[in-house]
């Protein structure tokens, strides 16, 4: 019986001695110590758009969470992996890669480093990986309700759109902008280009030129650091508004900017934090839409009459009940819009 005893003794010590192993195993590591560095896309930190808004939620994670937090900037394609390189041998805890164009160097990262957490913006592909956070959005959702006030608010019945890059995350901001524009104004032109770049504000100037000479009023610009020549182009011509994105670039050309399509890549660098600090970070996808507050309108309407807020303000509303499905792909597009109302998805 003392023996049954005391070997259930020792047991019960065995298994307390390796709880505490556990948890100590499983401590949070003190915020100050932990690192997220993010790897933008090119078009630099300050292209007042993609990689400054995802700059600025690390920024605002850094002054809440008291964590360590930097960025270093792509000036190609070639910057990606040594970038991330640079990150894993400085031992950060979270590799945030800002941008689809990152996936392939992500994937081969996260795939050499299982330890390490890895998230990405505009990309799914990696959501196979235990590692990897995939961060979307339904880019489309906030781009119909600019669509809407571009279709509303065009005299010249003749509006635009410049792309940043002919890819499957870009197109959707296309869709997205036409459908608002045809629901709204069914008569109404659309332009559209490709630019090719996100790091090319003359590029964005001479397509957005291009598109004035040829009698559009009003010009989204969906391309980065590009679309600043967008703006640009805007704001030198009479009678000529633009649509930003990503964030509110009202403050670039304030009599110009007359919306601009929000999507809050800040609140996903943000979450993506949070998660961490609290052991919540899962691999996956994590999807910001316009019920989440996770896309939307700027803030700034300074420059939109009240009928063509209540218009946007009905269309989000439906949206969110899904009394409006917003295409997001070539087939949901063509399936309502015909094969021909979209031009940057031609293969």
């Amino acid at each position: 019986m003392r023996k049954k005893l005391l070997a259930a003794m020792l047991s019960t010590a065995m298994v307390a001695s390796m709880a505490s192993v556990t948890m100590v195993q499983a401590e949070e590591k003190d915020p100050s110590e932990v690192k997220v560095g993010l790897v933008l896309d090119v078009g630099g930190v300050n292209d007042g758009s993609f990689n400054q808004t995802s700059w600025e939620g690390l920024q605002k994670a850094v002054e809440d969470f008291g964590v360590q937090g930097t960025y270093l900037e792509s000036n190609n394609d070639a910057d990606y992996a040594a970038n991330i390189d640079t990150f894993l041998d400085e031992e950060y805890d979270l590799i945030i890669g800002v941008g689809y164009m990152l996936a392939d160097g992500i994937r081969a990262a996260a795939e050499e480093n299982p330890d390490v957490k890895f998230a990405i913006i505009d990309d799914s592909t990696n959501a196979d990986l235990d590692n990897v956070t995939c961060l979307m959005f339904k880019q489309e959702q906030c781009s119909y309700l600019v669509g809407t006030v571009a279709g509303k608010m065009t005299k010249a019945n003749n509006v635009g759109i410049v792309l940043g890059m002919a890819t499957e995350t870009m197109h959707q901001f296309g869709y997205g902008y036409v459908a608002g524009v045809l629901d709204t104004n069914p008569e109404c032109e659309i332009q559209q280009m490709n630019a090719n770049s996100f790091a090319n504000a003359e590029i964005g100037k001479a397509d957005a030129n291009a598109m004035i000479t040829n009698g559009a009023d009003i010009i989204y610009q969906v391309a980065g650091g590009t679309g600043r020549g967008v703006i640009e182009a805007c704001d030198e011509a009479d009678g000529v508004y633009a649509i930003g994105v990503d964030t509110d670039q009202a403050p670039l050309a304030p009599e110009t900017v007359i919306t601009s399509a929000m999507k809050r890549v800040d609140t996903s660098v943000y979450d993506s934090v949070d998660r961490l600090l609290k052991g919540e970070l899962e691999s996956g996808i994590v999807v910001y839409d316009l019920a989440s507050d996770g896309v939307g309108i700027a803030p700034t309407q300074d420059l939109l009459p009240e009928d063509v807020i209540a218009a946007v303000n009905e269309a989000a509303e439906k949206i969110k009940s899904g009394e409006i499905v917003v295409p997001s792909s070539k087939e949901e597009f063509d399936e309502k819009y015909g094969d021909d109302a979209y031009s940057l998805d031609v293969e």
